[in-house]
């Protein structure tokens, strides 16, 4: 059980901090900006459009290439893939490819294949995961990550973070019915781990995260302004908002 600092607030007995993944635990726009490349890439060898008309799939995906940004309202690292998926597909539609489900279906799992080959390059902690999530192992406190990504995929990422071992339990969107800002990914965590809300907070750079942990009723939604939310954004909804994980302490 550890007592967190967030600026001047204290947060205390926490056994268990569930992190979000991109833009929390490793750095969102330098992983989804080449998968999403990567992705409508493939779709261009198939389909022949134009790199200019690549950019406007890559946008309508969610990465905003002129601003090297992710855009706010997503739907890439905020929303499950499927959603990201038909973003692709409606984008393609508007450019005169009808029909294109099965083939961005195949894309997808193609980009997946690809990618496993070149994780180490794609994957990019942010400042301080290390020594935070070092340090609430060694104080004994439980770690777990709630994520919209495929559960495999969250696991594999978290391989190549090097924090596997400290991470307790990993919930993805394809393990619940509702993802975020439902609180499901964090009920089923808390029943998997065998602890009470109360002792557990929720860490996330987006406003679906904070949301997740109030209606978790967890004892502190924690924003980070790593990722996709801004801080007047965040303190919107939660009173405990820091520039990253490197500025939560432990007191």
């Amino acid at each position: 059980m550890v007592n967190l600092e967030i600026n001047s607030d204290i947060i205390s007995d926490v056994k268990l901090a569930i992190f979000d993944k991109d833009g929390t635990l490793m750095d969102l726009y330098h992983y989804w900006s080449q998968m999403v490349s990567l992705r409508v890439e493939l779709a261009r060898k198939e389909l022949g459009f134009s790199a200019e008309q690549k950019e406007e799939i890559m946008y309508a995906m969610g990465v905003n290439l002129q601003n090297r940004k992710l855009r706010d309202s997503g739907p890439v690292g905020l929303k499950k893939r499927e959603i990201v998926m038909q973003a692709m597909i409606d984008s393609l539609d508007k450019l005169g490819f009808n029909d294109t489900h099965n083939l961005c279906f195949d894309i997808f799992k193609e980009a997946d294949r690809i990618s496993q080959n070149c994780l180490g390059e794609m994957i990019k902690p942010v400042n301080g995961m290390h020594q935070l999530i070092s340090l609430l192992h060694k104080k004994g406190c439980g770690i777990a990550v709630a994520t919209t990504d495929k559960t495999e995929r969250a696991k594999l990422a978290l391989r190549f973070l090097g924090i596997s071992d400290k991470v307790s339990f990993v919930v993805g969107e394809d393990m619940v019915q509702n993802y975020k800002p439902y609180p499901d990914m964090i009920n089923l965590v808390l029943e998997r781990l065998s602890i009470d809300k109360n002792n557990a907070v929720m860490v996330g750079d987006a406003i679906t995260d904070v949301e997740m942990g109030l209606n978790a009723g967890v004892k502190a939604a924690i924003g980070v302004c790593s990722g996709l939310a801004s801080k007047e954004a965040l303190m919107e909804k939660t009173r405990y908002v820091a520039e990253d994980i490197s500025h939560i302490k432990i007191a």
